[in-house]
């Protein structure tokens, strides 16, 4: 870590990956590095598979653990109870919240996890990230209201940098990445969507989502 330019490496993993997961993590903290692991796709995960991995986390040297709305599809009570039952299976390490904004949850479900005493918090500049986007810094900043987090800088930043860039790179609330959300499902088949010549063709990617759901 002395070497790089970098301060801290975040391991994302799927819950059949957690071992994995966690030998990665804990050599990058060998190495000198802060170090999270960020536990995908958990709105998909059964309560005995996470409650297993829960157990090689509080097992391991890894000191921070996400909880991560990969699709956008949790609502409040879906964080509460997972912060939660996070928190009572680690009680030595910190939570954090990383969420998406399929269904414009983001910046909510963050207050919830702030609620609910998460500690660190994930967000982007105009909300920039996959798809739907994460929850907006600016307007985490804005809430916060804390006189040491300076609003004005992100916003020249803004302004001058992440806009123009969202005019050639395509990211935010839109109706596609919102289906899939409410669907609880990989964005994939709406990031896939827009960027074909139908993507605002909202009717026709329902109905191909519902015929997705019928198949499965």
């Amino acid at each position: 870590a002395k070497d790089s330019v970098i301060d801290m490496l975040r391991v994302a993993c799927y819950v059949h990956q957690i071992d994995k997961g966690i030998a990665l993590a804990e050599h990058c903290i060998d190495k000198g590095y802060e170090v999270c692991i960020n536990l995908m796709a958990v709105s998909k995960v059964n309560e005995m598979n996470l409650d297993e991995a829960l157990q090689d986390v509080a097992k391991s040297r890894v000191p921070i653990f996400y909880l991560v709305d990969s699709f956008g599809s949790m609502y409040s009570e879906n964080i509460e109870h997972l912060v939660k039952k996070y928190q009572a299976a680690l009680p030595d390490k910190v939570i954090g919240i990383h969420a998406h904004n399929n269904m414009q949850l983001a910046m909510s479900n963050t207050i919830t996890g702030i609620i609910e005493n998460c500690n660190m918090l994930d967000a982007t500049l105009l909300g920039m990230g996959r798809g739907a986007g994460n929850c907006p810094m600016e307007i985490l900043i804005a809430f916060l209201k804390n006189p040491k987090y300076r609003l004005l800088p992100l916003l020249d930043v803004i302004q001058n940098h992440i806009h123009p860039l969202q005019q050639d790179i395509q990211w935010g609330y839109h109706i596609p990445y919102m289906i899939t959300g409410a669907l609880n499902e990989h964005p994939r088949s709406a990031i896939k969507w827009m960027g074909s010549e139908n993507k605002d063709d909202f009717v026709a990617f329902m109905k191909e989502m519902h015929d997705y759901e019928l198949l499965e």
